[in-house]
């Protein structure tokens, strides 16, 4: 069995509905399963994002944490 695994962000405005969201999911699902993936679900990854020392300190910024969405497919 093979996985594939795609990063996901909704792109909505401020007049969008959580549908204009779920639209764009269901796209990105469909395509793949027009190429024979299966949808498996969405994930969301965290992960921390190294500090940047900047030169000399100056520009330094200071590290954080963040998260990505995934789908993840199999065939």
């Amino acid at each position: 069995m093979k996985y594939l695994v795609v990063p996901f962000k909704a792109s909505i405005t401020q007049n969008d509905s959580g549908n204009t969201a779920a639209n764009q999911l269901q796209t990105l699902i469909n395509q793949h399963a027009e190429q024979g993936w299966e949808y498996v679900r969405l994930e969301s990854i965290v992960t921390t994002v190294a500090p940047e020392n900047g030169c000399f300190g100056f520009g330094a910024k200071p590290g954080y944490t963040t998260s990505v969405e995934v789908v993840v497919f199999k065939q």
